[in-house]
């Protein structure tokens, strides 16, 4: 495309709003990809709202969340998770190839909103895990991420705060960085304020400074069982306990909960970030959902397909042979993901608009009617312009004494109080 598509402010936030791992991989580029911390940052100027999280399980939901943001003019961030797209992940689309795929959408449908590159719940569960991010975690940001989610949720709160203060020297300075206290796993085992105080003043005296929590507030990862899945008093409750340390919220588990409860966490609550993922994944595939995307399950428990949405019933047909054939349930369906990618991708190009429109419908209102994210994009240019860096810095300084949070003490803190983490079980995304 020629440059004289493309205004000055918009050139100049591109020569200075690239982290330098992207400049590196697209020089040539004109998407504007960013830090995680610079969308943060226009949520929180813009007040009120936050903007989509949009877990990329498929291409056409990659392709189909560009083009609603583009339409609202928001600031988004476009991510996969540790199981989604890590090592051992179930879709095509990866931490490794996240950052190629949205740039090169980028540049061939002309997006030119603010986009972060969010590898989302890095899973931290035992010293295995610790040492291996070790090599893992640069290699991502050399491969385009450029804001993470350090995810150590899962073991006992000492542990969680000492694997992040392990991880951060491996996360640079200029990327957005999430840290979450309490597994996302519904009603049981929900973080607590004194939970979440302990990890964010831990953090702050070794000089870390996250710009998101994740806390479990009562929602679940997959379909949800209740529209109100958000217990909003305990999120306000947290982040009241933690605002003077700079920490915005990090909603996860929204597929399926009640727009009404959504605008409220926007309105009410410190989140910037919400995290959508399969709700994506069913309007993609045409299957059945309520408005605010949980999928409708029959007599008999199954999904229902809609023939004139998504995915041809054909298709559908044959990957739910393909999911019986191995004795998945519903809640497995999302393995479906990595062997059925290139079925999608050599449908007719009249399916393939259809799959990108419905996903693009679903998106731009809720970035419209429920986030309030919209015009956000302009917020976030002005952002970059004003700081002339790609490095929108830290939100807060060093509060808490370094002597305070030793190991040691970390650990004796910690035996004081009790942890409810409810029942083991696996809950990633």
């Amino acid at each position: 495309m020629n440059n004289l598509t493309y205004s000055r402010d918009y050139l100049e936030a591109l020569d200075k709003g690239r982290p330098p791992n992207i400049k590196r991989l697209f020089p040539n580029s004109k998407a504007l990809i960013v830090s995680g911390k610079v969308i943060d940052r226009a949520m929180i100027k813009k007040g009120r709202c936050m903007t989509i999280a949009a877990n990329a399980r498929n291409y056409f939901v990659a392709k189909g969340v560009l083009l609603a943001a583009q339409r609202a003019n928001a600031a988004i961030i476009v991510e996969i998770a540790k199981s989604e797209g890590g090592l051992n992940g179930y879709c095509a689309i990866n931490y490794w190839n996240l950052a190629r795929i949205v740039d090169n959408l980028c540049n061939e449908l002309h997006i030119t909103i603010p986009i972060a590159i969010h590898a989302d719940h890095y899973g931290i569960k035992n010293s295995a895990d610790l040492e291996q991010a070790k090599d893992i975690i640069p290699s991502l940001f050399h491969y385009g991420i450029t804001s993470i989610a350090i995810d150590a949720s899962h073991l006992p709160e000492d542990e969680n705060l000492l694997a992040n203060i392990e991880l951060c020297r491996y996360i640079p300075s200029w990327a957005g960085y999430e840290t979450e206290v309490g597994e996302i796993k519904g009603k049981e085992g929900m973080t607590t304020v004194e939970e979440a105080e302990f990890h964010i003043r831990g953090l702050n005296a070794h000089g870390i400074f996250p710009d998101w929590l994740a806390i479990n507030n009562g929602t679940v990862h997959g379909i949800e069982q209740e529209a109100y899945g958000i217990d909003l008093q305990r999120t306000i409750e947290i982040h009241n306990a933690i605002s003077d340390f700079g920490i915005s919220g990090a909603q996860h588990g929204t597929s399926g909960n009640s727009f009404e409860m959504l605008k409220k966490i926007a309105k009410e609550t410190l989140t910037t970030k919400a995290n959508i993922s399969t709700a994506l994944q069913m309007v993609s595939w045409g299957v059945k959902v309520n408005e605010y995307g949980n999928a409708i399950l029959d007599s008999e428990g199954r999904l229902i397909k809609e023939d004139s949405k998504g995915i041809p019933s054909e298709l559908w047909d044959k990957m739910v042979r393909y999911a019986n054939d191995r004795g998945w349930g519903v809640s497995d369906y999302k393995r479906l993901n990595l062997p059925f990618e290139n079925y999608l991708l050599s449908l007719p190009p009249e399916i393939r608009d259809r799959i990108t429109e419905g996903v693009s419908d679903f998106v731009y209102r809720l970035l419209t009617e429920v986030f309030n994210a919209k015009e956000s994009a302009d917020t976030a240019m002005e952002l970059i312009l004003e700081r002339g860096s790609h490095d929108m810095g830290f939100k807060t300084t060093k509060k808490e004494n370094p002597v305070d949070w030793t190991a040691e003490e970390i650990r004796k803190r910690a035996s004081q109080f009790s942890s409810d983490h409810g029942k083991a079980g696996d809950y990633d995304d």
